[in-house]
């Protein structure tokens, strides 16, 4: 159970340092303008740009009451935060900072290891924080150390959800230690863009689907391959049964063996000649034949005859029929002089094969 859960931790560190690494690059691409909105004592905030303001002004001061922005120069703020990425930066005192030491080795999946022990660092769990860390520093013995700078979520989300109302298009909540590099512990996009988690969630989604596909596969790969493997045992067997004809037919004489198949099929076929001769030496005189069929070695007889029962008996007292039988109802009609009758047999080989 204890490797399981190794795996699983693995394959979630796994993911959110890819799941990172696109959100980065695909950000990287973006051309939004950048603005700055920090946070100061008394609840304000300093909204700036790298250029004046329209109202010629080189910021704006706001605050956020009840979701929304309220300023001096409402167009000014809406202006500036139109089409943006802002950055909220918040008051060190609203974040709390801990260091994290970790081996060297965990820096792949820095992501995965920090949010597995916000709950130990935090009293928030990683759901209901908003979290980030530093740069890795060197520590002794192959270690190193991260600041993991953490807020609660629900004290920042209606600040990011008020710069979005007032038309940015992303929002990046950072702390900042003095002395420090920013600490990003929130990366909001607006509704359509991607985000972290939306990137994670399809990252797994494309995971398990392919891991679907790939069960698939081998299930049909299995059973194609049974089914090959007995099509290849019954050729293999129709092979062997051939070659050991021709091996018996080998050593019988190559210019034997047709006249052996001929010499069988004269002894095991039926010969019309002898089934007629034979048939006028058992027919009485007062039975004659309006039909004769000999189909392979069954002979079907239809006539007329004074007693057809008694023609039953005749044909299977003869050592060349065998089941005589009627295969249709005996009937006599106002002109017919007696019963026209309608009966099948079995014809025996005439002469036994002699192998």
């Amino acid at each position: 159970m204890t490797g399981f859960s190794e795996i699983t931790a693995l394959f979630s560190r796994w993911i959110d340092s890819v799941a990172g690494t696109i959100v980065s690059a695909l950000a990287s691409f973006g051309k939004r303008k950048s603005v700055q909105v920090i946070e100061e004592e008394g609840g304000s905030f300093v909204i700036q740009t790298d250029h004046n303001t329209p109202s010629g002004l080189p910021f704006e001061r706001a605050q956020i009451v009840e979701g929304k922005i309220v300023a001096a120069h409402p167009d000014s703020v809406t202006a500036m935060l139109n089409g943006s990425r802002a950055e909220l930066v918040l008051r060190p005192a609203r974040v709390l900072f801990r260091p994290l030491e970790l081996p060297q080795r965990a820096a792949e999946f820095l992501g995965g290891v920090v949010r597995a022990q916000i709950d130990r660092l935090t009293p928030w769990s990683a759901n209901d924080a908003a979290f980030g860390w530093s740069e890795p520093a060197a520590a002794e013995a192959e270690r190193m150390t991260v600041t993991v700078a953490a807020t609660a979520r629900a004290v920042v989300q209606p600040l990011v959800d008020a710069l979005v109302g007032a038309g940015a298009e992303a929002v990046t909540v950072t702390a900042t230690l003095p002395g420090a590099a920013p600490i990003i512990v929130l990366d909001h996009h607006a509704a359509g863009a991607l985000d972290f988690t939306r990137v994670r969630s399809a990252l797994v989604a494309v995971l398990i689907g392919a891991g679907l596909l790939a069960g698939i596969s081998m299930s049909a790969a299995a059973v194609v391959s049974v089914r090959y493997a007995s099509e290849k045992e019954e050729l293999a067997r129709r092979i062997a049964e051939r070659r050991a004809a021709i091996r018996v037919g080998r050593e019988g004489g190559q210019s034997a063996t047709p006249l052996r198949a001929l010499e069988r099929r004269k002894y095991q076929s039926p010969s019309s000649v002898i089934v007629l001769e034979v048939l006028s030496q058992i027919l009485p005189d007062h039975t004659y034949v309006t039909e004769l069929r000999i189909e392979g070695d069954k002979l079907r007889v239809i006539g007329v005859t004074r007693d057809a029962p008694e023609l039953i008996r005749l044909l299977e007292r003869s050592p060349n029929f065998t089941r005589a039988t009627f295969f249709a109802p005996t009937t006599k009609g106002p002109s017919d002089p007696g019963e026209r009758f309608h009966i099948e047999a079995q014809i025996e080989p005439v002469f036994a094969y002699r192998s």
